[in-house]
């Protein structure tokens, strides 16, 4: 008997994305436990490895998201039965504290093989629960994009009501900021190149919208929007190429989350800026499984549903991930295993 899933090719790239059939995995060991994964989802690190951006081994499986039904439990393994529904994590090595030195060389789907496949057998803590009465296309969702933005806004941040949030564009990681943020009563600014996704932030309850090919000075129209003072955290998903405006747009004291890299690698640093104002810019990666369960706890809190913007079968991952790199997407891309 045999399992699906999709590898990488050598090199790396969204045509060299090929399926194979793996054997079925075997009873799990002690601390172990066997999942039928049900769905993972996209993120641009997951981008990052099948085009070849960010090296990884020939034959890689992908995808760092994985959710699905646990269909059984090694000896030792408590807090979760048969029939659970559970959702990745995306560090195996990283429950709490600060993450170790190592961590990333044990992400699914990147330094090892990862959730674009039918079923694993991996250590339980790999997993935590998913939020009650979510579907597993919902649940995979949040591994990468939800923690992430729960741990800039919650984790790091010091979001509360009454605070200013602004966020980036409306992929996964922004999408939740904007819930998250409402949900803990904070004010929050969008920003987006297209009036129709900037609609459709304000419909989610952004309180103010800015086209950022409209107003390239876009920092400053968010001083602006907040009379003068500046917001107090921003999630910074555009990297070097947007960082100057976050800075501008950011309240003295204020906190820039550095997330993502989509609009460059690196580049020049306004540190006087940094300096005059007193910011704390701090790049982060994911987190640990206890935020994750911090931000399931927060879900079930307020009743948040993940915004999924369409599902593609595993076989057509490729398809994924160039609807992906279209930007025509708002929040989430789902791959159905």
């Amino acid at each position: 008997m045999t399992i699906s899933a999709i590898r990488i090719g050598a090199p790396a790239t969204l045509d060299s994305l090929h399926l194979d059939h793996l054997p079925a995995c075997g009873d799990p060991g002690p601390g172990e436990i066997r999942v039928r994964l049900r769905a993972s989802s996209l993120n641009f690190h997951d981008f990052a490895v099948v085009t070849g951006m960010m090296p990884a081994a020939a034959g890689r499986i992908p995808m760092s998201d994985g959710a699905g039904e646990i269909v059984a439990v090694g000896d030792g393994v408590t807090g979760c039965a048969v029939g659970d529904l559970v959702v990745s994590t995306f560090f195996t090595n990283w429950d709490d504290g600060v993450p170790p030195a190592t961590a990333f060389t044990t992400v699914p789907g990147d330094g090892i093989d990862g959730y674009a496949r039918e079923e694993i057998v991996a250590p339980a803590n790999w997993f935590t629960r998913a939020p009650g009465g979510y579907s597993a296309a919902e649940a995979a969702t949040l591994t990468c994009a939800g923690l992430t933005a729960w741990r800039a806004l919650f984790a790091d941040g010091s979001v509360k009501p009454g605070s200013t949030v602004l966020v980036q564009g409306s992929g996964g990681v922004s999408v939740f900021a904007l819930q998250f943020a409402k949900a803990a009563g904070a004010r929050v600014i969008a920003t987006s190149s297209s009036d129709a996704k900037l609609e459709r932030l304000r419909a989610m309850g952004a309180d103010e919208t800015i086209n950022y090919r409209d107003v390239a000075e876009w920092g400053v129209k968010a001083l602006e929007l907040t009379g003068g003072v500046g917001v107090d955290c921003v999630v910074e998903i555009g990297g070097a190429g947007t960082l100057d405006q976050s800075m501008i747009a950011t309240r003295v004291g204020g906190h820039v989350a550095l997330i993502g890299v989509l609009a460059g690698f690196a580049g020049p640093v306004q540190t006087a800026a940094l300096m005059f104002k007193n910011l704390r810019v701090q790049g982060l990666t994911v987190g640990s499984r206890a935020m994750q369960l911090g931000m399931i706890a927060g879900i079930e809190a307020n009743g948040i549903r993940p915004v999924i913007d369409s599902h593609f079968p595993l076989a057509d991952l490729a398809g994924a991930f160039r609807h992906q790199a279209s930007n025509t997407h708002f929040g989430k891309i789902v791959v159905d295993i």
